[in-house]
């Protein structure tokens, strides 16, 4: 699937079982709590931090999508076209970034 289909997909999801997208300052807070939950997650199964018996079940994919379905949702009530707006960054970033990278001395 590619971002214009993932897109879609979550338009109609929301025409079909949402009454309508929220507010965009309402996603933008529930896209805050959802990188939170991947942030614990990432902070207790691999950081320093101890995890709980009750996070041990957390699916990381799970809240990893939860992320991506609000961003696309953010993208759709604001007529971004994300596919298009990831094309032209991915290009950005390999012509700003492929030198900087491989001379980069901490990542050898």
């Amino acid at each position: 699937m590619n971002i214009e289909n993932a897109q879609k997909q979550v338009d109609d999801w929301i025409k079909t079982h949402g009454v309508r997208y929220f507010n965009e300052l309402t996603n933008m807070a529930q896209l805050t709590e959802e990188v939170g939950e991947v942030a614990r997650i990432i902070a207790r199964r691999y950081g320093e931090q101890s995890e709980k018996e009750s996070d041990k079940n957390k699916d990381l994919g799970e809240e990893l999508a939860d992320v991506l379905f609000v961003v696309l949702c953010l993208a759709n009530q604001t007529g971004i076209d994300l596919q298009d707006a990831f094309e032209k960054k991915l290009d950005i970033k390999t012509k700003r970034d492929h030198d900087r990278h491989h001379k980069n001395k901490k990542l050898k």
